[in-house]
C-alpha cells in the first residue's frame, strides 16, 4: 500500500504541537487511526517514523507528534517533561485526528513507548475514545524506579537540590537542568548506562530537534508518576504490552507485575534484549506485534 506523510500542527493548551500525519495515499472510506508519541526526552525523529510506516502500510491513519516544550513543538520552559501535561497532549491529539474526514472517530488506538508507554495506560483507562492500546517497554512506577536508580544518600542530595531549584524558580530564576545522557557517572545525568547513551546519541543523529538536557523538576514529576496504578481499569479496552526480557530502564519485573493486574482482553509480547532493543534489533517483532493487535481490534 502506498502511503503519504505530511507535516501538521494542532493546538494543545495554548501551545502549537507539530508532527507528522501518515495515511494511505488512496483511503477507502474513513480509516481507523493511531496516535503516538515518544518516551522520556525523545522526539519523533528518533525511530517513531519506522513504527508509523508499518502501521500506515496496514491501512491506518497515524499521527506522530512532539509534546509541548520538546522537539519541533512550542511551549516553555523548554525541556520540561511533565507526564500529565504529555497525557493531555495525547488527548488533544485524539481530538484533532478524530475530527478529520478520513478518520473513523469510533476506531482510534494509542501507542506509546517507555515513558509514553505509561501515558497510554492512563489514557486507555480514562479516555473512552481510546478503543485499543499498545504499551511498549512501559514506565510502570516512577517511585520504584527512582529508588532503584539512586542510593539513599544520592536521593537525599537530589531532593535537597530540587527544593533549592523550586525556591529559585519561585524567585524568578531559570530552571536548573540536567544532562539526559552522559558516559560520565558523576550524578549530573539521568542516564549513564552505555546502552542508553549509545541509543539517544545515535537516534538523535537521525534528525530532529533533540536536546541532551531536561529540567531538574522533570525528575520530580517522574518520581511521582505511577501509570501502573491504572492498569486494572483499562478493560474492556484491548491491551497489548510489549516487554523486553532484560529491561533495566523500565524494569521487566515491574512491567510483568502490571500485566498480571490487567484484565482481559490483554496480550503480552516478550522481545529479547534491553530497553532500547524495540527500536533496533527487535524492531520487526515489536512493530509486527503492535500492528497485528491494532488490526485485530480496529480493522
Amino acid at each position: 500500500m502506498e502511503i503519504d506523510r505530511q507535516d501538521i500542527s494542532f493546538p494543545s493548551e495554548g501551545d502549537t504541537l507539530r508532527g507528522w500525519l501518515y495515511g494511505p495515499r488512496t483511503p477507502s472510506g474513513p480509516c481507523p487511526a493511531i496516535v503516538m508519541a515518544h518516551g522520556f526526552g525523545a522526539v519523533k525523529e528518533m525511530y517513531l517514523d519506522r513504527f508509523a510506516e508499518v502501521f500506515a502500510a496496514a491501512g491506518f491513519v497515524v499521527l506522530v507528534f512532539d509534546y509541548r516544550r520538546l522537539g519541533a513543538s512550542d511551549g516553555v520552559p523548554r525541556q520540561e517533561i511533565d507526564p500529565m501535561a504529555q497525557v493531555e497532549d495525547y488527548r488533544n491529539a485524539i481530538t484533532w485526528i478524530a475530527a478529520r474526514d478520513e478518520v473513523d472517530p469510533a476506531r482510534i488506538g494509542v501507542w506509546g513507548t517507555s515513558y509514553s508507554g505509561g501515558h497510554v495506560l492512563v489514557l486507555a483507562a480514562t479516555d473512552p475514545r481510546v478503543k485499543c492500546v499498545v504499551s511498549q517497554v512501559p514506565t510502570i512506577s516512577g517511585n520504584a524506579v527512582t529508588r532503584r536508580r539512586f542510593t539513599p544518600q544520592a536521593l537525599d542530595a537530589l531532593v535537597e537540590t530540587q527544593a533549592k531549584d523550586r525556591l529559585a524558580r519561585m524567585q524568578g530564576a531559570l530552571p536548573q537542568t540536567r544532562l539526559l545522557v552522559s558516559d560520565i557517572a558523576d550524578g549530573r545525568a539521568v542516564y549513564t548506562a552505555p546502552d542508553a547513551v549509545e541509543w539517544y546519541e545515535s537516534a538523535a543523529a537521525r534528525g530532529g530537534a533533540w536536546r541532551n538536557e531536561v529540567t531538574l523538576r522533570s525528575l520530580e514529576y517522574s518520581r511521582a508518576y505511577e501509570p501502573g496504578a491504572w492498569v486494572s481499569f483499562i478493560a474492556p479496552t484491548p491491551l497489548l504490552m510489549i516487554v523486553a526480557d532484560r529491561d533495566s530502564v523500565t524494569p521487566t519485573d515491574l512491567a510483568l507485575g502490571a500485566y498480571e493486574q490487567a484484565r482481559e482482553p490483554k496480550s503480552l509480547a516478550m522481545i529479547p534484549g534491553g530497553h532500547f532493543a524495540a527500536y533496533t534489533a527487535a524492531f520487526d517483532a515489536a512493530s509486527a506485534a503492535a500492528r497485528d493487535w491494532f488490526v485485530r481490534f480496529l480493522r
